[in-house]
């Protein structure tokens, strides 16, 4: 029976309105709304569907609500739909961004029912009325501009709002968005992880390189096995080259002779 602090405007269209007399009123069809301020001022409900007599309750009646009815305190005031109409409303406003492009329209919005504060508006592509349809949240503070029928927004488009209720094509169309910006991010990371592993590589092969030539360098039978790279001037000196090495390799018989 107790009200909430903050109600959506289309969980009411669902209800009948009871009075403390237990006369049924109706259902709840509209909004009486204060657009300049952003605030709901009351209920419009329409007691029989053969009579164009609408009734209007105020907002500070409202006492309780339950899953079907909402009870309603003292008496209404009676209009008719044409009068109704003059009514300013932003309900079903077409919404423009900032280029002046029409993107949708003013499907719901969620209000505080002790003040009359309107929090933030719902918005659709389509028909609200049409069931299923996605809808976005719209603060205040991103409306710039407002005229009967029509508001002005700071947004290019809906996916720069946050998203209070996704349709199954919305809600597909979103996972395909992070399933395609995670598979960049993986393919990024591959690949950087490739590159570093290239370049380590690369450093590895140099670094072998560069001790294989530093060994080379430093071993003195590389450059006795490589007569033809020498630069030699005389017979003489061949002559002592040659003689060096066998030498060498003498000594190096009689280390491995066991009768030496």
């Amino acid at each position: 029976m107790t009200i909430t602090s903050k109600l959506l405007f289309s969980d009411l269209l669902r209800h009948n309105v009871r009075c403390e007399n237990g006369i049924d009123h109706g259902p709840v069809i509209s909004p009486w709304m204060h657009p300049p301020v952003h605030r709901i001022l009351g209920l419009i409900t329409r007691p029989s569907n053969l009579r164009l007599q609408r009734e209007v309750w105020r907002l500070d009646q409202l006492k309780g609500l339950n899953e079907q009815e909402v009870y309603v305190k003292g008496s209404c005031s009676f209009s008719d739909e044409q009068t109704l109409q003059r009514f300013p409303t932003l309900m079903n406003s077409n919404v423009f961004n900032r280029s002046g492009q029409k993107i949708g329209l003013i499907a719901d919005f969620v209000f505080e029912p002790k003040i009359g504060n309107i929090q933030y508006y719902l918005v659709s592509r389509s028909n609200p009325l049409i069931p299923g349809t996605s809808r976005w949240r719209l603060l205040i503070s991103k409306i710039i501009d407002k005229q009967p029928g029509s508001i002005a927004c700071d947004i290019d488009t809906f996916e720069d709002l946050p998203i209070d209720k996704a349709s199954l094509k919305e809600e597909f169309l979103s996972k395909s968005r992070k399933w395609k910006s995670q598979f960049q991010d993986l393919t990024f990371n591959a690949s950087d992880r490739l590159e570093g592993w290239i370049d380590d590589q690369i450093n590895e092969n140099q670094n072998q390189s560069v001790d294989d030539s530093s060994e080379f360098s430093n071993d003195p039978d590389f450059y006795d096995d490589w007569i033809d790279n020498l630069d030699i001037d005389s017979s003489e000196e061949f002559y002592r080259m040659n003689k060096r090495k066998r030498n060498k390799s003498s000594s190096n018989e009689r280390d491995l002779d066991p009768w030496i």
